[in-house]
């Protein structure tokens, strides 16, 4: 069964994710935007087999320590949509601009589309396509948990910002009505910054899309 384990990280509070197969211990961590050696521990304290990093987006407090945990593990990056390209290759720069460490460039491993899926061990999880925040976002849906990673798409009470570069308002209520809402009211999930919800709780009461 897939189990994880979310873990703050950076002075932005970013929602990093461990996700794993409890039968087979083969685990995959998504959006580790820093704070490397806390994350790390963490794997160690679980007794994980750390095999892959997926990525929702590539802003730096998600994607700044992609390059670096790629390259000090030999791990694959995986995602996000190669429209988010333009971010990765401002990782640098980024940091810069917000205080973070060095950030690495980097070209992922596996680029993702909408409809595509990942494997960890026994555990497929779909693959949505969510531009909106940025155009490269996508988000993980893990059918059998009725659980779904979704970055800075959707947070319990609000919704992703949209005025950074290439950022789109309506494009991102679009992809939460027509690529998160579709996953069903029961899914809970696990946002990019603050605590987890549900979708049922977001169409009800969330000020920006509910309704909808």
């Amino acid at each position: 069964m897939l189990q994880y384990l979310t873990v703050p990280v950076t002075a932005f509070q970013q929602n990093c994710s461990l996700v794993w197969d409890d039968a087979t211990g083969q685990a995959t961590i998504i959006d580790p935007g820093g704070d490397l050696p806390h994350l790390l521990a963490q794997v160690e304290r679980l007794g994980l087999k750390l095999e892959q990093i997926w990525l929702t987006h590539a802003h730096i407090d998600h994607a700044g320590g992609a390059g670096e945990l790629a390259g000090q593990l030999g791990l694959p990056i995986i995602g996000p949509h190669r429209e988010d390209q333009f971010l990765i290759d401002t990782l640098p720069e980024q940091g810069a601009a917000y205080g973070f460490p060095p950030a690495l460039r980097f070209t992922p491993t596996r680029w993702l589309e909408e409809g595509d899926t990942v494997q960890i061990g026994g555990e497929t999880l779909h693959v949505r396509h969510t531009p909106g925040h940025t155009p490269g976002h996508v988000i993980f849906h893990a059918p059998r948990r009725q659980l779904a990673f979704v970055g800075d798409v959707l947070f319990a009470g609000s919704i992703g910002r949209t005025d950074f570069p290439r950022g789109d308002h309506q494009q991102l209520i679009e992809s939460i009505v027509t690529k998160l809402w579709p996953l069903g009211d029961a899914t809970r999930f696990v946002p990019g910054h603050g605590p987890e919800s549900s979708f049922a709780r977001e169409r009800a009461g969330n000020p920006f899309v509910g309704g909808t």
